[in-house]
């Protein structure tokens, strides 16, 4: 019968040479100890290379490898051979003297003890096989430690950016209690106000490293009127499209254009197209246009210019990050090639498209963005500020951002608090013993060897019952904790919402006592 028959009949043996040949040819390291002392009858390149160039063949384990005693390995070998039972290791750390009286080295080996076993079922020998995955290994703790490295900066440079934003914020409600209506004032008040929300909105996305790692942006879905919020978002590009000599044209429903989604990502969205079609348009006219379809359950967003237009072959990777047209030295207003890779994932994740067009070069482009439609959400009882007027707590504010700590006392006294003020943790410790507040606003990272959480600790365990507050650039959840086991009783991230402030000094006692 041929080495093939289906029948049963064995298959013609490879020539021991061809065996060995491929022993020594697998990438894998490979190695056969025999005898209950594991004598080394076969090896291969890889394993030598793990091991160190040494002589090991013909002696047993213990002898060839001397340094490995005590790391569990002759052990796990003794098992296999008694129990007959393989052995697996996944990264096991090894020390070797990979090099003559040189230092032990940390390596890492996946690896199978498999036993060989006689025709009565006894071990005559082990074949040992596996990978050396050091290098691997190492990357991955490079890795690892880079990211842990990127997350202690993003962490710090959130702070950096949260506190310039809280006295701006801070200054925006002390202008709307000023009582100046100037039309101008009020505009550009509003508009500070908006883009404090949205930089606010932008630092929380670059802290969450998970979903930034992810590719994912987590959209708060609610209704959203289209005609308004596009209405604001072309006003804040208005003025920098004009400056540059851009005539801007905006055409909007009379009635309001539901959604479902989330205003400032939908603002960014359509931001990021008006933003490109001022790089690509001098001199020029861009429009912005929303048309309801409501036959197809849709609404059409179009952002036009007349601007250097685009070659065919450029649209099919127009939303690739980094992808940018052809732009000469003298176009100032320069970019990275995100922003229309990121409205096109933003105008994705609410389940609508995004697509661009173009006659060529010369002749403008056009963005067409296309959302479902939904139905007019009931009225919305707005919740009102709660009026603290007649109400006067006892604030002591712990800042050392002057301007937030200045601002932020200026706002609690116009609302009718009395506010003491001091800059570090022990002055704050002193205040709160001489002024007994009936609620603390502080920050975490204060200068002089005492922070937040110390501050909070010393309190405490001083017995104050003030209600403590950490108002704070430190925003991730890991911080909230923290500041809770510290022994505050809220955790605020800066630049907080006036009305939620309000909230809490109308009603401090709704915090729970620690």
């Amino acid at each position: 019968m041929s080495g093939n028959d289906p029948s049963g009949a064995q298959p013609l043996p490879l020539e021991r040479s061809r065996l060995a040949d491929l022993f020594q040819q697998t990438p894998a390291f490979v190695a056969v100890v025999v005898g209950p002392e594991h004598v080394f009858e076969l090896v291969n390149p890889p394993y030598m290379q793990l091991v160190g160039h040494r002589e090991i063949l013909g002696k047993p384990a213990p002898e060839a490898l001397p340094e490995v005693a005590g790391q569990g390995l002759f052990q796990a070998l003794d098992g296999v051979y008694a129990t007959g039972e393989p052995f697996v290791a996944s990264e096991r750390r090894v020390m070797l003297q990979r090099e003559p009286s040189g230092p032990l080295e940390e390596r890492f080996a996946t690896f199978v003890y498999q036993p060989l076993l006689e025709a009565d079922g006894t071990v005559s020998g082990i074949f040992v096989h596996g990978v050396d995955v050091t290098e691997p290994k190492q990357v991955r703790e490079a890795l690892k430690e880079a990211d842990r490295r990127k997350n202690e900066f993003l962490a710090m440079l959130g702070h950096e950016l949260r506190n310039p934003l809280a006295p701006i914020r801070n200054a925006v409600q002390i202008l709307r209690q000023s009582g100046v209506e100037n039309p101008l004032v009020v505009r550009a008040r509003e508009m500070i106000d908006r883009q404090v929300s949205h930089m606010a909105r932008m630092v929380d996305d670059l802290l969450d490293v998970s979903r930034i790692s992810n590719g994912k942006i987590l959209v708060r879905q609610e209704p959203v009127d289209l005609t308004a919020l596009l209405r604001n978002t072309a006003e804040d590009y208005r003025e920098s499209l004009e400056a540059g000599g851009t005539s801007f044209g905006l055409s909007l429903p009379s009635e309001p254009v539901w959604v479902h989604g989330d205003p400032t990502r939908l603002s960014q969205a359509v931001g990021n197209l008006l933003h490109n079609a001022e790089k690509y348009t001098d001199h020029g006219q861009v429009r912005l246009t929303v048309q309801p379809l409501p036959d197809q359950g849709a609404v059409e967003i179009r952002v036009e210019d007349n601007g250097v237009g685009m070659d065919p072959g450029l649209l099919d990777r127009l939303f690739e990050p980094f992808s940018q047209g052809e732009r000469s030295l003298d176009r100032a207003r320069g970019g990275l090639g995100l922003g229309l890779a990121l409205a096109k994932g933003l105008i994705e994740l609410h389940d609508g498209e995004i697509e661009a067009s173009s006659a060529g070069p010369g002749q403008g482009a056009c963005f067409t963005i296309r959302l479902p439609l939904t139905s007019s959400p009931e009225p919305a009882r707005e919740e009102a500020a709660p009026d603290t007027r007649g109400l006067s707590r006892r604030v002591v504010v712990i800042e050392d951002n002057v301007d937030a700590a200045e601002s932020l006392q200026l706002l609690l006294e116009i609302w009718g608090h009395q506010v003491e003020m001091v800059h570090d943790g022990p002055a704050g410790l002193d205040a709160v013993r001489r002024f007994e507040p009936d609620i603390v606003l502080c920050d975490i990272g204060l200068p002089g060897g005492m922070d937040g959480y110390e501050v909070a600790r010393r309190l405490r365990s001083a017995g104050s019952t003030a209600r403590l507050v950490a108002l704070t650039g430190y925003g991730q959840q890991e911080d909230q904790q923290r500041a809770l086991d510290a022994g505050f009783d809220l955790h605020l991230t800066k630049p907080v919402e006036p009305a939620a402030l309000q909230k809490l000094l109308a009603a401090p006692e709704a915090l729970p006592v620690r």
